[in-house]
């Protein structure tokens, strides 16, 4: 029996003004009914244009070349006449795309855009339309979805917004669905839930699926077979659990090895891959991963290797002259160095320490519907100290008051009520010059590098501008420093002379890290510092962020929803829920001994990078939708969504409780027995609980 999908010697060219782009070159697969393909690889692989080339949906100046074919279900798709391959495509093939915000119309309601799909495709009415996109916004789990209808786009939350996305695609239930990045953006705990809902979908429906990620974690527990792209090729190409245990591309071992887990050793470096991709206009001959490959000889940079097996029995396939055996061992990993390890509870006088922080926003609207003042409660009574040298992680959802949290810590925004005190100066009580020469010591690295640094200056007036506003050294003296910087953190000298734009994701975010480093601060808040990063490239920050903080014995608050990335650089780690410190504790503390269930779930929907364990997990970990900050549920906050919530979480607010040296968590049911059953005491308070 012919396969569902068969693509074959697909190529497609983008015509630019710097030249022909080969995005996608010579890559051939097939996808049967029922099946989840995986595509993997760095940005820029071709990953996403190859599923947009298979709909058909290629950018201004590209083209399908050579002897592209497409063929779907029986039928040749290249060459179809524009009318008919728009019948295919959303009815047939349909794909959900990487960025719900821009993909969705933020001028049309969900049900006009979920509607349209269905009107588009089938002879049915108004209201005929209307129930169908209420049923299929009800198949992905939409809360309400008939009431969702007249909502428009921006009054849904990140996870609901990919849900509409999911329900316009199956709309008129395809045999094909793309996915494209559907979790990209999105805390572990919705992307759990999405991956889950996809997987389900696909059983219940009977299609066929291609999820496109460059997360290795992902594809792990969801994916039958599982191709890795590199430089608009097929590297490699096996069964998932053969491709985990016995890759045989360098690319792919490297890959993998670049992944944080939860059980990673922090004493150890990350892999990473060095270098960039190369640039696909001009690909070098031979092996186009030869330039970053450690195994390269002159055969792979004269030679292009074809992408085969040793025999081609086992499905399993790769392109390399010298391949490798299985996973890259761990003790093959240099030792990273690390300053002197700080205890789980803080030093006697911490460099930062906020006592009672309260932040809360007013809600605008009009004063003749709502009666009373209605504020989001974004920070809620949080405590915490940090010591010299010290990195202290910050996780939680979206919305919980992470980033908030950090703005205030380094003196961005000023507290309703509570104090922060640097070295025992109370910062809330300084003004002007004394506040501003006092802020060196405290610096942000921001979540978005590229908003966050001007495009109209070039990277050596970015990084200088501290300088001059500090009035710190001489015209010479700054040109100097700024230079100096540069090496620090891996960028060549001529990047000076650059705009931001001209940089890669991960580039940009090392110049972020660089402005943070020019004042020679004492602590750095890092704002989700790697969250928008391929994984090679994460690595390689994360490396970098762990030697400058040897070199310079900085201090560190990482705020992250991606518990494994906290679990690699934090020595102790806070757990944020809906404006307040849930849990904290040692690094070990929160990984094997988690006493809040919000903890555990946190936990639980960390993808990891191993197909056994990935699809032994039940669940997704954490239910639900985060609850309105602006009226949080009373009691516990977290009692909605929590698996042993009771009566008494209703009505009473838990206290922090003690669970072990340093640790401590804020429940009336926790998973690990309490040392006391009396609260955590002030001098507990200091290190860093709610």
């Amino acid at each position: 029996m012919p396969p569902l999908l068969e693509v074959r010697n697909l190529t497609t060219h983008i015509s630019t003004r710097r030249g022909m782009v080969r995005a996608v070159d010579d890559v051939t697969f097939t996808l049967e009914a029922g099946e989840t393909l995986g595509l993997v690889g760095e940005s820029g692989c071709g990953k996403s244009m190859t599923g947009l080339s298979l709909m058909g949906l290629l950018p201004p100046g590209g083209a399908l070349v050579g002897d592209s074919s497409v063929v779907l279900d029986g039928r040749e798709l290249v060459g179809l006449p524009e009318r008919e391959l728009r019948r295919v495509r959303g009815n047939d093939i349909a794909m959900v795309f990487q960025d719900p915000m821009t993909s969705l119309n933020p001028t049309r309601t969900i049900g006009h855009q979920v509607t349209e799909a269905v009107r588009v495709h089938r002879d049915c009415t108004p209201g005929q339309a209307a129930d169908r996109a209420a049923e299929v916004l009800g198949l992905v789990g939409l809360p309400h979805p008939r009431e969702r209808l007249k909502d428009y786009p921006h009054q849904l939350s990140g996870g609901l917004r990919q849900r509409v996305l999911i329900a316009m695609a199956l709309a008129n239930e395809p045999r094909v669905l793309i996915a494209d990045e559907p979790t990209t953006a999105l805390d572990v705990t919705i992307q759990a839930q999405i991956l889950t809902l996809l997987a389900d979908l696909r059983d219940r429906l009977g299609m066929a699926m291609i999820l496109i990620t460059h997360d290795m974690g992902v594809t792990a527990g969801h994916a039958d077979r599982i191709n890795v792209m590199y430089a608009g090729r097929i590297a490699e190409s096996a069964g998932t659990d053969r491709l985990f245990h016995g890759m045989r591309h360098p690319y792919t071992q490297r890959l993998l090895a670049s992944v944080p887990r939860l059980d990673q050793d922090p004493a150890r470096q990350l892999p990473s891959i060095p270098g960039l991709p190369p640039d696909l206009i001009a690909p070098p001959g031979g092996c186009r991963f030869a330039d970053r490959c450690s195994y390269a000889t002159e055969r792979c940079r004269a030679e292009e290797p074809e992408l085969t097996g040793p025999d081609g029995s086992d499905g399993h396939r790769y392109a390399c002259w010298h391949p490798t055996s299985g996973p890259l061992p761990p003790h093959a990993v240099a030792v990273a160095p690390h300053p002197d390890v700080v205890p789980a509870t803080a030093p006697a006088r911490p460099l930062l320490e906020a006592r009672g922080l309260v932040r809360e926003f007013p809600v605008r609207g009009n004063r003749l519907l709502v009666r009373g003042r209605r504020v989001v409660h974004a920070v809620s009574g949080v405590s915490l100290a940090l010591g010299p040298g010290e990195t202290f992680g910050l996780v939680g959802e979206s919305g919980c008051g992470k980033t908030t949290l950090g703005r205030l810590l380094v003196g961005l925004d000023r507290p309703d009520a509570g104090t922060v005190a640097l070295d025992g100066t109370d910062l809330g009580r300084l003004r002007g010059r004394e506040l501003r020469r006092r802020r060196r010591d405290l610096q942000m690295m921001f979540q978005d590098p590229f908003s966050s640094l001007d495009p109209r200056m070039r990277v050596g007036s970015i990084l200088r501008e501290p300088l001059r506003i500090q009035g710190i050294g001489t015209a010479r003296q700054q040109k100097a420093r700024v230079a100096e910087l540069l090496a620090e953190v891996g960028l060549p000298e001529r990047g000076l002379e650059l705009y931001p734009h001209e940089f890669s994701g991960g580039q940009r975010q090392r110049i972020g890290l660089a402005r943070a480093l020019a004042l020679t601060p004492k602590l750095i808040v890092a704002d989700e510092p790697v969250s928008a990063l391929d994984v090679s490239v994460r690595a390689q920050v994360l490396n970098l962020m762990k030697r400058l903080q040897a070199s310079h014995g900085l201090s560190y608050i990482v705020i992250s929803h991606d518990l494994a990335v906290v679990r690699y650089l934090a020595d102790r780690i806070g757990v944020m829920y809906l404006g307040r410190l849930v849990e904290v504790g040692s690094a070990d503390d929160i990984h094997l001994r988690a006493a809040h269930p919000y903890t555990a779930g946190l936990l639980k929907a960390v993808p990891i990078p191993d197909p056994k364990v990935e699809r032994a997990k039940h669940g997704t970990g954490v239910r639900g939708e985060l609850p309105s900050p602006v009226d949080p549920p009373s009691g516990c906050r977290f009692r909605t969504r929590c698996p042993l919530a009771r009566e008494r979480c209703t009505h009473e607010e838990p206290v922090p409780r003690l669970f072990g040296p340093g640790h401590t968590a804020a429940c009336h049911f926790p998973l690990l027995p309490a040392l006391s059953d009396t609260p955590a005491n002030a001098a507990t308070d200091t290190s860093g609980h709610c």
